[in-house]
């Protein structure tokens, strides 16, 4: 950690430096990194905190081979619905639960008027 403090300071100072920029985009980088900056090098402090997206790259590309091969949706509606199963279906996948036994569940909760059963994770307290 203590090897990347040269760099996080230089990479700060030029943010800083450039967030009033003439050129939109650079100022809004530049607000970007500064807004963000301690985040930035998360990874390096915990052991919980991935230094890449591969995880999100990975359960994205479902969604995107999907929407190649079909085409896409035809309307607004589809295009959310499609979109809220697939949310469904990765994250049920992540949370090892049944995704088919999950919608079923959901489905039948909502005709009856109950309460849809939640995919937020958990908390526990001791």
């Amino acid at each position: 950690m203590a090897k990347s403090l040269p760099l996080e300071k230089k990479l700060c100072a030029l943010a800083e430096a450039h967030v009033n920029h003439a050129d939109r985009d650079v100022s809004n980088f530049a607000r970007a990194l500064f807004l963000h900056f301690e985040r930035l090098f998360l990874f390096l402090e915990r052991d919980d905190v991935e230094p890449t997206n591969n995880v999100a790259e990975r359960i994205l590309r479902i969604a995107v081979q999907w929407r190649k091969t079909s085409f896409g949706n035809r309307s607004d509606d589809g295009e959310v619905a499609t979109a809220r199963l697939l949310t469904v279906t990765q994250t049920c996948r992540m949370q090892r639960r049944h995704v088919l036994g999950y919608l079923t569940e959901a489905v039948r909760c909502y005709r009856s008027g109950q309460r849809v059963p939640s995919l937020l994770a958990q908390q526990i307290t001791p």
